[in-house]
């Protein structure tokens, strides 16, 4: 069976392989099948609170430590065999177990995020609720008040959005570190039991906390992105004003 890029191992080899190798299988490992394209292997389900999977050395091993080519070349081969066996064995296992350690991570930091995003949600549409009025005939009848819900609306608005902020800065934390794990940031999530969450708005770790935001920061976190519509409604309101001849008290 092939083993790698360029080795091939008999059934007789791949039997005196597992025996040599059986004091370094690690617990959690269930079974080994022979497949006509290599080995897979399966690992009892890792909780990602364990140590991260080593491959232990074997030098020392009389039965596996270095043998020349020209000192035996049938023993030489074997044993190389053997190590490439137990290299793709802990391979395989540290990309289960950093899978498992990214999603515990996870449901560590989540928390309230669900009942944060909510928040924002209902705020931020109340805020265009308020925002949309103001362009209908019967705010024109109580401008001042309605403008002053607006500001109101724009307050909540802001912060609801630093709330799940500082929740969306942890989690960000947690796809950085894991940024090298198989699972993507939705899936991440989803296996740890937030499948809503690919609709969270989580920036980049590097983007919060930052104190300026260019215009070509396209994605920042919900602060700036509340506070570049807040910008733009109390320009538009402001400009009605001096059309209009209205003025409001802030």
């Amino acid at each position: 069976m092939p083993l790698g890029y360029s080795f091939q191992i008999t059934p007789q080899e791949l039997e005196e392989i597992f025996a040599r190798l059986q004091p370094y299988f690690p617990k959690y490992l269930k079974k080994i099948d022979a497949q006509s394209y290599g080995l897979r292997f399966e690992f009892a389900p890792f909780t990602g609170r364990e140590e991260e999977p080593y491959e232990p050395a074997t030098h020392n091993d009389p039965k596996l430590s270095y043998v020349g080519e020209s000192e035996n070349e049938a023993e030489h081969l074997l044993r190389e065999k053997a190590g490439v066996v137990l290299s793709n064995l802990y391979e395989k296992a540290r990309e289960e177990w950093k899978d498992a350690a990214y999603v515990a991570a996870l449901k560590a930091v989540v928390k309230d995020a669900p009942d944060l995003w909510k928040t924002y949600q209902h705020e931020v549409r109340a805020l265009g609720t308020a925002y949309d009025y103001l362009r209908t005939p019967e705010a024109a009848k109580e401008w001042p008040s309605a403008v002053s819900r607006l500001v109101d609306a724009q307050d909540r608005s802001k912060a609801a959005a630093i709330t799940f902020d500082k929740r969306a800065r942890e989690i960000a934390e947690v796809h950085d570190k894991h940024l090298y794990a198989d699972l993507g940031c939705d899936a991440a999530l989803k296996a740890a039991g937030y499948p809503a969450a690919k609709d969270w708005h989580i920036a980049d770790v590097r983007e919060y906390g930052k104190g300026y935001y260019s215009d070509w920061d396209t994605n920042p976190p919900l602060e700036e992105q509340v506070r570049r519509l807040i910008e733009q409604q109390d320009a538009h309101v402001a400009k009605v004003g001096r059309l209009s001849g209205a003025t409001v008290g802030h």
